[in-house]
């Protein structure tokens, strides 16, 4: 079939696919602007057009444009054609929506169309139209992981109970939003029982009596174990927090396992001094387990958070009663029950499944609790504090939010840096504290950094996690998604430019697409506040003094990173950024050595390394008279 209008011609011989849903987005109070994309096949080549209706009360203006998409780089070809209103182009419109809810329906696609399916169209109101998403998200049904969840229970005392009340709460699949399991919702009288056990492990029970070797063993078989159980512990990370299979088995559950070796290496090595003296005496310090942490873990990394928190509390002998993300309560209890097998003790670590104003508040405020880490918000974090205050005052190490600067600098390797900046962002759903959302670039290097990052998003592959080419899965839940597309809004409202992404990807699941801005100022909100989802928010500068001030113009101060070929712009750079973690040439190298933490409002204390010993250690000098000190 061929038609035309005007001097405007669409050949439909090779129509395959409509693969993005309709939108509208209200740009003023009096336009819409409605977007709808096709795929054809041309030779070899793949071509999308896209129409866009631009309504109004007075007007309409039909705008097509016709998109190649190429193995490297997009080229949109200028619109050409502006209508009034035409019943042809109606008609049109009419037709390509028919098709696309009939191919929405029939929720599959040929193997050759598949292909095709992995570039999805979308307004871009930037340099260009953005046009290569993966849309399996939105075809494919999910994939069934091949484990079984046993442990939704508490653990409590080395058993596996039910809550008190009896109550469960689901735990959700991002991918579909349904349900996963039902886990036991813990409150205050559970969190009462876990910190009993707690106490009579610690003040009884063997393990801060227990030789240090002994406790290193324990830990030692604890990694045996998880290296053992890997993909079952990667499929279940997968399942219940969205994030690729790959990143949780290739990446994070070795980092797991190189964690709990670390401190297990530790345990025996955890000593005092003997401290010079005035007079005749002899001084020492001994190195003593704090008591009963209280531990809060968040959402995004759960398992390896999980293990940042118990390895050095355990290692230095304390007690630990460990409270779950409520939307990822599932790898701590798996991993938890593993421990047990090692040979911990019983109530030794106790799990409380439940959420933050029930089983958080009660774990802040108890006062049996000795310590308190908790990983999450800043504004969760000010609660904690609060609460760890009003009650006995007990220490608390806190790692909190960041909205961290990614410095591109002009003699930088921009290929290289373009990739890794890309990481930064993007990685783990951009759900990562120390994510590098803020990228500044130098202005001699500006329009080729911003083409090259949006070339690298739109090549970025989503879809179901379990997939082996997927980079990006859902975020978390539906509260955080609308939390990132209401930040996007926001971006456009406040004159960003929007280069790619900035819209759901699929109908089902909480898939946002890979969203890159230009033109980005500090006094947006998208340049301040901490997203935590897929949007990089590019700002240009013009030279070191003018980047440093801008960078440090934050309330946060977790990370950094730097792009430059010059050893005394790293030297100033790193000196002069107010953060916990400076990557040079290089962006979030994690290391069970290498401690971890922030300044300003992203936190008190380090995590990982010996840094993270003193969290659970007290220091008590000794001191004694010398009876006969001739000899001195």
């Amino acid at each position: 079939m061929t038609s035309s209008t005007g001097n405007w011609m669409y050949t439909n011989k090779s129509f395959v696919l409509v693969v993005r849903a309709s939108c509208s987005l209200q740009m003023n109070p009096v336009c819409d602007v409605f977007s709808e994309s096709i795929y054809m096949r041309r030779s070899n080549r793949i071509v999308q057009i896209q129409l866009q209706v631009i309504s109004s009360d007075s007007y309409k203006k039909f705008l097509f444009f016709e998109t190649e998409l190429g193995s490297n780089a997009l080229r949109r070809k200028p619109s050409y054609l502006q209508f009034t209103e035409d019943p042809a182009i109606g008609a049109f419109l009419l037709a390509v929506m028919t098709m696309r809810r009939i191919v929405s329906l029939t929720s599959r696609c040929s193997s050759s169309a598949y292909r095709l399916c992995r570039f999805g169209g979308f307004p871009s109101w930037g340099r260009g139209i953005g046009s290569r998403f993966s849309t399996s998200a939105a075809v494919e049904e999910p994939i069934s992981p091949s484990v079984n969840i046993e442990n939704t229970q508490l653990l409590i005392d080395g058993a596996f109970v039910d809550a008190a009340s009896g109550k469960t709460f689901s735990t959700i699949d991002p991918r579909t939003g349904e349900i996963i399991a039902h886990v036991a919702e813990g409150n205050q009288e559970d969190v009462n029982r876990a910190v009993l056990a707690a106490r009579r492990a610690f003040d009884n029970g063997p393990w801060p009596k227990m030789i240090p070797y002994e406790r290193s063993c324990v830990l030692l078989r604890f990694a045996d174990l998880l290296e053992k159980h890997r993909p079952e512990l990667a499929s279940i990370e997968t399942w219940d927090s969205g994030k690729p299979y790959k990143q949780a088995a290739d990446i994070e559950i070795p980092m797991v396992i190189r964690l709990m070796r670390y401190y297990a290496g530790w345990a025996d090595k955890i000593h005092g001094l003997t401290v010079p003296s005035d007079g005749q005496y002899h001084a020492q310090t001994l190195h003593e387990p704090i008591g009963v942490a209280g531990q809060i873990i968040p959402w995004n990394f759960p398992l390896l958070i999980f293990a940042w928190k118990i390895g050095p509390a355990l290692a230095c002998g304390n007690t630990v009663v460990l409270k779950t993300a409520e939307q990822t309560p599932l790898s701590a209890l798996y991993a938890a029950r593993l421990l047990h097998e090692a040979g911990l003790p019983p109530g030794v670590l106790n799990v409380i499944s439940g959420f933050g104003p029930t089983v958080g508040a009660a774990l802040c405020s108890h006062m049996d609790i000795d310590k308190l880490a908790f990983t999450g918000s800043t504004e969760t974090g000010k609660n904690v504090l609060g609460l760890a205050a009003k009650s006995n005052l007990k220490p608390v190490t806190l790692e909190l939010g960041g909205k961290s600067p990614f410095i591109i600098c002009g003699d930088a390797d921009i290929d290289k840096a373009v990739e890794v900046a890309h990481l930064a962002v993007f990685f783990n759903q951009g759900q990562c504290c120390c994510a590098g959302s803020r990228t500044f670039v130098h202005e001699s290097v500006y329009d080729e950094f911003v083409e090259k990052a949006k070339a690298r998003a739109m090549k970025r592959v989503i879809g179901d996690p379990f997939r082996q080419d997927v980079e990006q899965g859902p975020q978390i839940d539906s509260k955080q998604f609308e939390k990132i597309m209401t930040y996007i809004r926001s971006g456009i409202e406040s004159g960003a430019k929007l280069e790619s992404g900035g819209e759901q990807l699929g109908s089902k699941g909480f898939y946002v697409q890979p969203t890159v801005f230009s033109d980005v100022q500090d006094d947006m909100l998208i340049a301040k506040d901490e997203i935590f989802g897929p949007v990089q928010s590019i700002l240009k500068y013009k030279d070191l003094n003018e980047v440093i001030e801008r960078a440090n113009k934050s309330h946060y101060g977790l990370a950094a990173g730097v792009f430059t070929q010059s050893i005394d712009t790293a030297n100033t750079l790193t000196r002069a950024l107010r953060v916990g973690s400076v990557w040079v040439n290089c962006y979030a190298v994690f290391d069970a050595a290498i401690p971890f933490g922030g300044y300003k409002m992203s936190g008190h204390g380090r995590e990982r390394g010996i840094y993270s010993l003193r969290n659970y250690l007290q220091v008590k000098a000794v001191v004694q008279p010398l009876k006969d000190p001739a000899w001195l």
